[in-house]
């Protein structure tokens, strides 16, 4: 069989967690004769969950890819999570498919992750089949499901099977526009006669069909008005042209654990949903032309590919993972790499069966697969054709929204812990680490308690590390609110050469970290010392006298002071300092800073005032709110220690649909009755 654009179909399966989207792909693959059995989630043996903690959540983790032969076309599935906290593995696997399936459990109502993605897919112009999954269980509410889609999305859907229900379970369906019904076996489907009972059903249901088809094409509108109908070719190309530009949701219904409604599911992929070919308006950057560029799926052309995806195993390297959109893409050629301006080798191609790779020569326009040992290559990197020079939009992550302090479980392994996770920050970027030079703790920033939970896990896993999780200090700072001045004096007389230092210093409130001024006359304190005062004082703003917190706003004077002409030194003036320090800043009226963030949170109108009460719960402060149609940004200012966990809380109050970010804005005098507290360390 030859692949070409015009026989694949980049296919990802999207939904809430816990639809059925991985058993699902698992019985297309075993449909198309891709595996020679079902696996099960449950007991860990399906192809797209192959990663060790995908095995034991059971649950998708990361974005995998199978592909599967029908009827001469090449389906690529791409499996993608659909837990809030893997977001970033979503954005991948919708940013090289060519059209989705949602799938959808009976259970009368729209959880609110698929609302997101099918959210996403509009906004990305990707085409939209609907499963609605589970019509093997007894409470299956395929008519439920179906309203509550059709109140959701008014005007799209375009239903084109009717269910054949029997003691409660789906038995087979009827294709409305096929004219068709089939009964489910054990070998299959077997073709029956439409039911009596629902040819009424059929024959009103095909009439909304053709006039869903007529309404996306003027000719056929036209030929509707004439004939009152449209022939099965024309209603099947109607509907094509609105699933194509996103005005129609096809839905079928099935059972994937039963396998039953997937065959029709596969021919329907076929049918409706766009070649690699028909994808259109993939647009790139030429830097040549500095020009705006549409790349269309021509196998002649120079190659245009983009990286979507990255796996890093320490025993087996990096994979990368890359969708190629013109051209062909072929072992042993040399690429451009437009993203870092560096040529590459390519090496050896595969195909992906979940963790399995099949070696290939080449992938053609149009198709996805994976390379291996790229040197400079990472996601979202272009690769072209070497003489061009077009870049593609980069695929866009969420920022990190949770944050916890890393611990080496055995002392001695933090340089281990670090290493592992820049080196998994490869594959995976919506997380960071840092070491915060104010704690001196390492934090990992996430999206959520799952996905740093995962995190860590997998460095176990790969590099052998344990590290322990908790929650990060607050970089609390001290300042003072008054002047007040000290003396510092540091004798000392044992035999030979004693040390002697002598200074007074004024200590004021300032605006900046540090400030020192030197108002000594009459060689009081003689010029090579002062510095010596000066550094003793830097280094005592390292550790404030209430709670021990790092002191800023300070402004030291030095005005007076005295020396020995055998005894004094710099040592003993520093000294000295340090003594000043002390006294002055708790004669200064010493006041404890908590860091205070900026707060934008985007959240449906609906659940604005729970989100409002709640920043008001943790001291934060409303200074604005912006109102875009059903969604409102609320501006605050909020204490960083009171948003501790709050992405969790956030998607609860909001079923999932907040979404957050903070900067930091400025450090504020922290209550006192919460001040007691940390510094009695309670």
């Amino acid at each position: 069989m030859i692949i070409n654009a015009k026989n694949i179909r980049n296919i990802a399966v999207i939904g809430h967690s816990g639809e059925g989207k991985t058993t699902l792909c698992e019985a297309m693959l075993f449909n198309g004769g891709a595996i020679d059995r079902m696996g099960s989630v449950a007991a860990g043996t399906t192809v797209m969950d192959f990663d060790e903690q995908e095995k034991a959540k059971q649950l998708s983790i990361n974005t995998s890819c199978a592909y599967l032969i029908w009827k001469e076309v090449k389906i690529n599935l791409i499996d993608l999570p659909g837990f809030y906290d893997f977001e970033g593995e979503r954005n991948e696997g919708l940013a090289a498919c060519g059209g989705a399936v949602l799938v959808l459990g009976a259970n009368g109502e729209i959880p609110i992750g698929s609302e997101n993605v099918v959210a996403q897919c509009i906004k990305l112009g990707k085409p939209l089949i609907i499963f609605i999954n589970g019509m093997d269980k007894p409470n299956a509410d395929y008519i439920g499901t179906l309203n509550a889609l059709r109140e959701k999305y008014p005007g799209k859907l375009a239903p084109i099977q009717i269910p054949i229900i029997q003691d409660g379970k789906m038995t087979g369906f009827v294709n409305a526009i096929q004219e068709r019904a089939y009964k489910f076996s054990s070998t299959g489907r077997v073709e029956i006669d439409v039911p009596a009972e629902l040819k009424s059903r059929m024959d009103e249901m095909q009439a909304n069909l053709m006039e869903t088809a007529a309404e996306n094409d003027d000719v056929l509108l036209d030929k509707y008005f004439a004939d009152g109908k449209l022939s099965k070719e024309d209603a099947v190309r109607g509907i094509r042209k609105g699933l194509a530009t996103g005005s129609v949701f096809p839905v079928m219904a099935g059972s994937a654990l039963q396998n039953r409604g997937v065959i029709n599911l596969l021919d329907e992929i076929v049918r409706y949903m766009p070649s690699a070919d028909e994808r259109k308006n993939t647009f790139a950057t030429d830097y040549d032309s500095d020009e705006l560029v549409s790349v269309d799926r021509d196998e002649n052309g120079a190659l245009a590919a983009q990286v979507f995806k990255t796996a890093s195993d320490p025993y087996t390297g990096k994979l990368n993972y890359i969708k190629v959109y013109r051209g062909v893409l072929k072992s042993g050629m040399t690429v451009f790499n437009s993203t870092k301006g560096t040529e590459e080798r390519i090496g050896q191609i595969f195909t992906l069966r979940g963790k399995k790779t099949e070696l290939v020569t080449e992938l053609t326009a149009g198709d996805i697969g994976a390379i291996n040992k790229l040197n400079d290559t990472d996601t979202n990197d272009t690769l072209c054709a070497v003489g061009t020079n077009i870049q593609f939009d980069p695929i866009s992550f969420p920022r990190p929204a949770l944050s916890m302090a890393v611990y080496a479980a055995v002392k001695g392994d933090e340089d281990k812990v670090f290493s592992g996770l820049a080196k998994m920050r490869e594959e995976d970027y919506t997380f960071s680490i840092e070491k915060r030079a104010e704690t001196g703790e390492m934090i990992i920033s996430g999206q959520g308690e799952t996905h740093i939970e995962i995190l860590a896990k997998k460095l176990k896993a790969r590099y052998g590390v344990d590290v322990v999780l908790s929650e990060p200090k607050i970089p609390y700072r001290e300042t003072i609110r008054a002047t007040a001045t000290a003396e510092g004096k540091h004798k000392k007389q044992t035999g030979g050469h004693g040390q002697y230092g002598h200074c007074k210093v004024r200590f004021e409130p300032c605006e900046a970290e540090f400030e020192f001024a030197d108002e000594v006359v009459g060689g009081a304190v003689p010029k090579q010392y002062i510095p010596a005062v000066e550094k003793g004082l830097k280094e005592c703003m390292a550790k404030g006298v209430l709670a021990g917190y790092p002191v800023m706003g300070v402004r030291a004077v030095l005005f007076d002071g005295s020396y020995h002409d055998v005894d004094s030194s710099e040592m003993a003036f520093k000294a000295a300092a340090s003594l000043a320090f002390r006294e002055g800043i708790k004669n200064a009226k010493p006041a404890l800073l908590e860091p205070v963030l900026k707060l934008k949170a985007a959240v449906p109108n609906d659940y604005l005032g729970a989100v409002m009460g709640d920043i008001s719960k943790r001291r934060g402060r409303i200074m604005d709110t912006v109102t875009d149609g059903g969604t409102t940004t609320v501006i605050a200012e909020v204490p960083l220690s009171e948003m501790a966990k709050y992405a969790t809380d956030l998607r609860a109050m909001t079923r999932g649909q907040g979404k957050f970010s903070t900067e930091f804005l400025r450090y504020e005098d922290v209550p006192p009755q919460f001040a007691e507290k940390i510094i009695n360390n309670d």
